[in-house]
């Protein structure tokens, strides 16, 4: 079953565009004229083939596409965008098993989490549809002889670039509340992850998305990026990156004053206090940031576990990330596979010597995996203090440190000394100090005694290098529309005579 399913993605990525994957634009595949770079399969180092960089004119025919479709679409009733974004989920349920395995094979995700992320892509679409008849309500805000009416409408095209990490669900995640809200949109995948996203845009046309509405262009962020996120017909960009591309955008989109969202870098902390539930608090603290590779941007990278427990819980700990299966992406047995890229294996790798210069210990792994692929030991730093780098620096792989405190204000200075805010855990059985603890993280998200369960009308972002903006519910709306203000006199009120 493996082997089908690998050969079955493989067959589908070198069908799209013979091979060289280039760009979707106005309803169409565009084989492209760009320059070409390699797409590597991250379980085996080989290359799946190649990708087209958007030329100038390439991009700026996406936009214009998305231009042009704009005004239909937008008024398009909020009923029938419902049922074009139901369609789109109802496509990717029939093709989940598919997508899942083009993500293993693109991206070297597992299978034990793929096979739910193309899932949880149609679960984005369905309640966005739902809300899409009304996303343009407002409120009624009555004043002395005035009744004020707020109403939001789409902001126009927008483009989104999104992340390698888990390329199709984070696309359903933007693009799904952008179409919801009447937005067009031109979209740029990861260069080091195109195919799944490619899939997303040909099932909405296959839905019944019109022309235009939706387009995705491939390229490079420092060329293809840099024109989307710079062309003056785009009104906003939504991110999902390194908080150092956040900052790049944001300059670049200066001039033409765009708005931005980002959901950008984490460097968050598991607090682990002694009277938790310190079985459940195990399970959590593994899953959080060794599944996806430790590719997650809500990783719990970070264990402060309190001094008291330290030594059992590190030893349980070292135990269990020992035991981790590391392998095949599509076996459904392996935990953690490859990481994304032999740059970013080479990036993780080099914060082995950084933990030992700066006197921490690798209680587990910290070597990479000799063979074919981008393979790392599910990695433990232990006698790491909040000052070192490995407690300070995003890594971003299946790299855990652990840093002991003596109490919660301890606790909170810790969480909190690092240029990042994204996510927070707390495990205490003390709900006031489970409340305490998580108004004083800089964190625009705390779970308490709970890994990241995402609740989709829920906000999602970050604080400080973390993040602008919020995703789910409503609050994707703020981003994607703009509000107005109608104000009605129902009573005569004084205006002053000028010049009477």
């Amino acid at each position: 079953m493996t082997q089908d399913r690998r050969s079955g993605a493989i067959d589908r990525i070198t069908a799209i565009d013979d091979g060289c994957i280039g760009h979707f634009i106005a309803g169409q595949a565009v084989p492209g004229a760009g320059t070409t770079f390699d797409v590597t399969e991250p379980a085996t180092g080989q290359s799946l083939g190649t990708a087209r960089d958007a030329t100038a004119g390439e991009l700026d025919a996406a936009v214009k596409a998305a231009k042009d479709a704009f005004p239909a679409w937008a008024a398009v009733p909020g009923d029938k965008r419902r049922a074009v974004l139901h369609r789109i989920a109802d496509l990717i349920v029939e093709r989940a098993e598919e997508i899942a395995a083009v993500e293993c094979v693109d991206a070297g995700q597992c299978w034990r989490f793929m096979s739910k992320a193309a899932i949880r892509g149609a679960e984005n679409f369905r309640f966005f549809a739902d809300r899409a008849p009304g996303a343009r309500d407002g409120q009624a805000l009555p004043a002395g002889g005035q009744l004020n009416v707020t109403t939001r409408t789409p902001i126009g095209p927008v483009g989104v670039i999104t992340p390698w990490n888990t390329p199709f669900m984070l696309s359903t995640w933007k693009i799904a509340p952008a179409l919801a809200a009447g937005c067009t949109v031109v979209h740029k995948p990861a260069e080091w992850s195109p195919y799944s996203a490619r899939l997303l845009v040909e099932i909405a046309h296959e839905a019944g998305l019109p022309a235009g509405v939706f387009n995705a262009v491939n390229g490079l962020g420092e060329t293809t990026g840099r024109r989307l996120t710079e062309h003056p017909d785009i009104k906003a960009v939504a991110f999902v990156g390194e908080s150092r591309t956040g900052s790049a955008i944001m300059k670049q989109g200066a001039d033409t004053l765009k708005r931005v969202h980002f959901e950008l870098g984490g460097k968050n902390p598991v607090i682990v206090f002694d009277d938790a539930d310190l079985d459940r608090a195990l399970d959590a603290v593994v899953f959080m940031i060794y599944s996806l590779n430790g590719q997650r941007c809500t990783s719990s990278s970070r264990l402060l576990v309190q001094s008291s427990i330290r030594e059992a819980f590190e030893a349980k700990l070292a135990a269990r990330v020992a035991n981790l299966k590391v392998g095949d992406p599509l076996d459904p047995a392996t935990e953690v596979g490859p990481l994304i890229h032999q740059r970013h294996l080479d990036k993780v790798a080099s914060y082995m010597d950084i933990a030992r210069a700066d006197g921490a210990k690798i209680a587990v792994g910290g070597e990479r995996i000799e063979g074919a692929g981008y393979f790392f030991q599910p990695t433990l730093f232990t006698g790491a203090a909040q000052s070192m780098r490995i407690a300070q620096e995003e890594i971003f792989g299946p790299v855990l440190t652990v840093i002991p405190f003596e109490d919660e204000a301890d606790a909170i200075a810790k969480a909190n000394d690092v240029e990042y805010g994204l996510a927070g855990y707390v495990w205490t059985r003390d709900m006031g100090r489970g409340l305490r603890v998580s108004q004083a993280l800089e964190a625009g998200m705390v779970w308490v005694n709970s890994e990241n369960v995402r609740h989709l009308p829920s906000p999602f972002g970050g604080v400080k290098a973390s993040g602008i903006g919020r995703d789910g519910g409503d609050w994707s709306f703020d981003f994607y529309m703009e509000t107005k203000n109608i104000a009605l006199a129902y009573q005569d009120h004084a205006i002053q005579k000028l010049g009477a």
